[in-house]
């Protein structure tokens, strides 16, 4: 299965110029992948606390999704500013080519705004697609092993990140990818953006598509727009699980609200 990481820069808060950057990488793989990966709130930009610019599942980026992953014949994951109700969420969502989308939202909420104006998550996002099991979660997430494990050792193949993460803290980011890997035997995908936020924070990138052993697949140069694919190989990844049985010397545990 081929992965496809788009890295790119996001307009601080301008739909319209971020949807266009991205049909743009997503019209130029149509029929060439399987997964096209996008960053956290792709559309707007992790700006928490302009919530006008939050929509509903049946908005303007998820219909826009929607018919990139039909035309394009290819899943497309992310994550976006979601109206539900009275209150905001940070959703991600998984949408297959034949229009079947599942969401989740962030469970771990970053300190500030997020946490101000937007409602935790509670629920996992796995789906299986053309054969291959994914987990998705965003940004934040990832310094959470527990939210991450791979309990069972088969609930997942691939654990997917989406994130708007600075460059003040890539370090515990590129650490962080790799440990995912490592522990729960599994390949692990991280996408970020670049560029400059309006809380004067720079994002460097990083993206990056790693194997069961924290090994690079596709990388990025610090500041790289581009989208670049990787490959995944389940026969592989299943002989190592097969040999090293280590999910069964997991500690058990409950996930408590």
């Amino acid at each position: 299965m081929q992965l496809s990481l788009v890295q790119q820069r996001i307009v601080w808060g301008d739909k319209v110029k971020n949807l266009a950057t991205f049909e743009a990488e997503a019209k130029a793989h149509y029929g060439k992948t399987d997964l096209l990966v996008l960053p956290e709130m792709f559309s707007t930009g992790f700006c928490a606390d302009k919530i006008e610019l939050a929509e509903s599942v049946d908005g303007e980026t998820i219909s826009t999704v929607k018919r990139w992953a039909k035309e394009g014949d290819f899943a497309v994951v992310g994550s976006f500013m979601c109206a539900d109700g009275r209150k905001l969420y940070n959703r991600a969502f998984f949408c297959q080519p034949n229009g079947c989308i599942n969401y989740a939202d962030k469970r771990h909420l970053f300190v500030g705004f997020e946490q101000r104006f937007f409602t935790q998550g509670n629920q996992l996002l796995d789906v299986t697609f053309r054969g291959v099991k994914f987990r998705l979660l965003v940004c934040f997430d990832l310094r959470f092993p527990v939210w991450s494990r791979n309990a069972s050792g088969y609930d997942y193949d691939v654990l997917l990140y989406v994130a708007n993460w600075p460059k003040d803290r890539i370090d515990a980011w590129d650490a962080l990818l790799k440990a995912r890997a490592i522990e729960n035997q599994a390949y692990v995908c991280g996408v970020n953006v670049v560029g400059e936020d309006a809380y004067g924070f720079h994002h460097n990138g990083h993206s990056s598509l790693l194997d069961m052993y924290g090994r690079q697949i596709v990388t990025f140069s610090d500041d790289e727009t581009a989208t670049k694919t990787g490959k995944i190989d389940l026969a592989k990844l299943n002989r190592l699980r097969e040999k090293f049985m280590f999910w069964q010397s997991n500690d058990k545990f409950q996930i408590k609200e």
